[in-house]
C-alpha cells in the first residue's frame, strides 16, 4: 500500500470502529466498557478513546448499572444521548410530501403532511427546498441541533450522489437534490428509494428486526421489493432496487410505462387492481362492490365478507406476486417475507394465495421455513427516512461528522 493511501485507510478503520461501538451502545446499552470491548472485539484502549470522543460530543452518556447478583458498587454503563440531536425525515409520494422532525432515537418531535401537486410551474427542486425551509421556520422553537436530512421517494435514484434521474408522477430529470439541499442547509443529505428505505426500517425497528435474510414486497401505486441478505440491504449503495414490478408475467398484457407489456405492476398495482374490479363488476351484478364507492378499503372489506368477485381479484394479485416470490425464495432462501400493501386489510385472503404459490413452486427445503407476514410500518410516514439516519450512524459516515463537530 502506498504512503498516500494510508491516512484514508486509517480514517476508514476509525469510522467503521466508531460506528460499530455506537451501534452496540444503542442496541445493548446501558453497557459497560469491559462488555463493549468484548462485544466489539476491540482492545480496551481503543474503546476508551472512542467512548471519550463520544462523551465529549454528547452522543453518549454514562449511567450506573447494577450487575445481576452483585452487592458491590454499581458499574458505570454507557447509553446513547439522543434528545438534543434532531434530523429531518422527508417522504415524497404521489401528490403529497411528509416532513418530520425526529431525534436520534427516531422518536417523533413533529410531523406534517402537505400537498405536492403533480403539475406545478415551479421546478421540482425549488419546491422541495421551499417546503424544507418553511417547515424549519414553522417549527424553529422545537428544533435543536440538526444533524442530517433523509429523503425517501419512488424513482430511479443515484443514492451515492443524491441525484433523482426520474420519478413516476413527477416530471424530473437528473435533479441533484442531495447536493442542493446539503449546500443550502450545511448538513449531510441521505436519499434512498422508498421501498429500499422501508425495508431497512423494518429490519432496524420493525417486523424483520433480528432476521438476517428477508424479502419485502410492496404492492401499492408501484410494485417493488427490497432484499436483505446476510443482514445487509442488497444494492444498498447503488441506484437499483429489486425491480419485480417490471418483471413480465403476461406477454400479451397491458403496456407498462417502462415500455414492456404485462409487467407485474400493470396487474398488481393498486390502480390496476381497482381498474380490474371496475371492469368485472358489470359481469357480477350480485357483488357487494355495487352501491358503494370503489376503494381499496371497500374491496378488502368485501373480500373479507366472502364476496366472490372481491376475493377472486385479491387472490389473483396474490398468485401473480407469489409466482415471482417463488423464484426469489429459490435465489435468496429468506427467513421472512414481508408484505407492505393497502391490500393487507384483506391479509387473510392475500397471504394464503401468496403462500400457496410459493409452496407449490419454490424448493421445499427453502419454502417450508419461510413466514409470510405484514410489515410493521406503512408506506405513508417518515420512519423509512429514520432508517437511513440510523444506518449512517451505525456505519460511521454520519457519526464521524458529528464527532468532528
Amino acid at each position: 500500500m502506498g504512503a498516500d493511501s494510508q491516512p484514508g485507510h486509517i480514517d476508514q478503520i476509525k469510522q467503521t470502529n466508531a460506528g460499530a461501538v455506537y451501534r452496540l451502545i444503542d442496541q445493548t446499552g446501558p453497557v459497560s466498557r469491559i462488555d463493549l470491548s468484548r462485544l466489539a472485539q476491540l482492545a480496551p484502549a481503543s474503546i476508551t478513546k472512542i467512548v471519550r470522543e463520544m462523551l465529549e460530543a454528547h452522543l453518549v452518556q454514562e449511567t450506573e448499572i447494577q450487575e445481576p447478583g452483585s452487592r458491590g458498587r454499581p458499574a458505570v454503563g454507557l447509553m446513547v444521548e439522543t434528545q438534543a440531536w434532531h434530523f429531518l425525515s422527508v417522504r415524497i409520494n404521489r401528490g403529497e410530501i411528509n416532513l418530520a422532525l425526529r431525534d436520534l432515537s427516531s422518536k417523533l418531535v413533529v410531523e406534517e403532511q402537505l400537498d405536492l401537486p403533480l403539475e406545478d410551474g415551479t421546478p421540482f427542486l425549488d419546491r422541495i427546498v421551499n417546503h424544507v425551509d418553511h417547515f424549519f421556520i414553522r417549527h424553529q422553537q422545537k428544533l435543536e441541533r440538526l444533524t442530517a436530512i433523509a429523503i425517501t421517494l419512488p424513482g430511479v435514484i443515484d443514492t451515492e450522489r443524491g441525484i433523482i434521474h426520474s420519478m413516476p408522477f413527477y416530471s424530473v430529470q437528473s435533479v441533484p437534490l442531495g447536493e442542493a439541499l446539503e449546500a443550502h442547509t450545511g448538513v449531510p443529505v441521505f436519499i434512498q428509494h422508498d421501498i429500499s428505505a422501508w425495508t431497512m426500517a423494518e429490519g432496524l425497528f420493525g417486523a424483520s428486526r433480528g432476521a438476517r435474510d428477508v424479502i419485502q414486497v410492496v404492492i401499492d401505486h408501484n410494485v417493488g421489493a427490497g432484499v436483505i441478505t446476510d443482514g445487509r440491504l442488497l444494492h444498498g449503495g447503488s441506484s437499483s432496487l429489486v425491480e419485480i414490478g417490471h418483471t413480465q408475467v403476461d406477454p400479451y398484457g397491458k403496456r407498462c410505462y417502462c415500455g414492456n407489456h404485462g409487467c407485474l405492476e400493470t396487474i398488481a398495482s393498486i390502480d390496476s387492481v381497482l381498474e380490474l374490479a371496475q371492469q368485472r363488476m358489470s359481469q357480477s351484478m350480485s357483488s357487494m362492490l355495487h352501491g358503494t364507492p370503489l376503494t381499496v378499503e371497500s374491496l378488502c372489506e368485501a373480500a373479507r365478507q366472502g364476496d366472490l368477485l372481491a376475493r377472486d381479484i385479491i387472490v389473483g394479485v396474490g398468485t401473480n406476486v407469489g409466482r415471482i416470490l417463488a423464484i426469489m425464495v429459490n435465489l435468496f432462501n429468506p427467513q421472512k417475507i414481508l408484505i407492505g400493501s393497502p391490500l393487507n386489510l384483506a391479509s387473510d385472503v392475500l397471504f394464503p394465495a401468496i403462500s400457496a404459490c410459493i409452496n407449490q413452486q419454490a424448493l421445499p427445503a427453502y419454502s417450508r421455513n419461510t413466514l409470510v407476514e405484514a410489515t410493521h410500518f406503512s408506506n405513508r410516514g417518515t420512519m423509512a427516512g429514520a432508517a437511513l439516519v440510523k444506518e449512517a450512524l451505525y456505519n460511521g459516515t454520519l457519526l464521524i461528522r458529528l464527532l468532528q463537530g
